[in-house]
């Protein structure tokens, strides 16, 4: 069984403004490196690229379906969003609690599809506090959104 692991994280220049995401999968310690930018986007739209490129760079690997892994952000949005809120937007239709339309619905209904597909432990660490992948990631996004 392959040990995965995923790195993620998004930066914004102005919300909404310049953006870039970046990525870390990690395959039995083997390390791979993602990103891109956007012109005009909003940071929790980098968040959810990160995680949603990074898993569909996986299943393009020909990763099946049901396989283990962790994913980390420094995205609190992130998180909760695909392992508590997404339940009730569904439910309601994708509005909020407050009845307003769920924001970048279409990456969440990406992401949502994927995370059906793999068996995904969601983490969140601390952003700028020195963790290794996470700090990769920022880097990877700051050079994407400024390149």
């Amino acid at each position: 069984m392959q040990n995965i692991e995923i790195y993620t994280d998004g930066a914004c220049s102005g919300n909404p403004g310049k953006g870039g995401w970046g990525a870390v999968i990690l395959i039995d310690g083997k390390e791979e490196r993602l990103s891109g930018a956007e012109l005009l986007t909003t940071n929790n739209r980098m968040e959810l690229s990160a995680a949603l490129f990074a898993l569909e760079k996986l299943q393009k690997k020909g990763i099946v379906k049901g396989t283990t892994m962790q994913l980390t952000s420094d995205s609190q949005y992130l998180k909760n969003g695909i392992t508590t809120w997404i339940q009730s937007w569904k439910k309601n239709g994708w509005k909020t609690a407050n009845k307003q339309p769920v924001k970048n619905k279409d990456l969440w209904e990406a992401l949502d599809a994927l995370n059906a597909f793999f068996s995904i432990e969601w983490k969140w660490v601390k952003g700028h506090a020195g963790h290794h992948y996470n700090e990769i990631c920022d880097e990877l996004a700051r050079k994407a959104m400024d390149g």
